[in-house]
């Protein structure tokens, strides 16, 4: 196989791609990465100067200007919105990335139902909702959805409560529409990162030195002996979402680097 062959393997040239949690994190690295591989991009942020930046990135590699379609998905007309604007623009949706995520810390006795509501709806709900509603798309063009997950889907982590929930509900919703949407040739998957270096930790309260520390003790508890980088789960999502993984459907993918503690995403 040449190398240009092996570039055509995992190219999503021309697919139409929805990004959510575009604005930071894995989001705005799946994004760039996407634009790499000529996708031509929706892309759904909370934050509109950091997804003005992250759409800047992208048309500097010589992609397509990408749509924005920022807001609140907890918000169902954001969500109803978004899948309207992105249908408007481009006239199909071939790949949905549901990236949009946020951590909190809490256990059983130290969180509360507002804490518990809160990353339940962003995490969970809003997934559901839009996805609900990209589906009729997806069908149509036999397109792709890959969710971002976490290992803490996976296994039980203590001190991050409703957000272990959270991704094994993405982890069990994954699995299951798959099966339902597979006889419409409609792949659904989620990659399970372990911890990679994004803002969420800091956003979830951790100061700089327990955040130091925090990636300090990743080299124990990751079998590789480091966290790991955006660019490296967005590799795994390209894959995922691309013709080079059209018999995969139904994989809840670790990005982990081995871990085998407690470290969340």
């Amino acid at each position: 196989m040449t190398s240009e062959e092996g570039f055509k393997v995992t190219s999503l040239k021309g697919k139409v791609t929805l990004i959510t949690g575009a604005s930071s994190g894995i989001g705005a690295g799946a994004s760039v990465m996407f634009a790499k591989l000529g996708a031509l991009l929706a892309l759904n942020g909370r934050d509109l100067e950091n997804l003005t930046k992250v759409a800047k990135q992208c048309t500097d590699l010589g992609a397509a200007e990408p749509l924005l379609v920022p807001g609140d998905l907890t918000n169902e007309d954001t969500v109803k919105n978004t899948v309207e604007q992105t249908i408007a623009h481009f006239g199909r949706l071939d790949v949905l990335i549901n990236s949009a995520g946020i951590l909190a810390m809490g256990s059983i006795e130290t969180g509360d139902l507002a804490q518990y509501d809160k990353v339940m709806n962003v995490n969970v709900r809003s997934v559901y909702h839009l996805t609900q509603l990209c589906v009729p798309h997806l069908i149509k063009t036999k397109g792709s959805i890959v969710n971002v997950s976490s290992v803490n889907g996976q296994r039980s982590f203590p001190g991050v409560l409703a957000y272990c929930m959270s991704k094994s509900a993405i982890d069990q919703f994954t699995r299951c529409i798959a099966l339902e949407l597979a006889s419409k040739q409609v792949r659904v998957n989620s990659v399970c990162p372990g911890v990679i270096i994004t803002d969420v930790h800091r956003r979830a309260g951790l100061d700089e030195d327990q955040y130091a520390q925090f990636l300090e003790k990743c080299k124990q508890t990751h079998a590789l002996g480091r966290p790991g980088e955006v660019e490296e789960v967005a590799h795994a999502i390209a894959f995922l979402a691309s013709d080079a993984s059209t018999f995969i459907t139904g994989v809840n993918l670790p990005v982990d680097g081995g871990r085998h503690a407690m470290c969340p995403r």
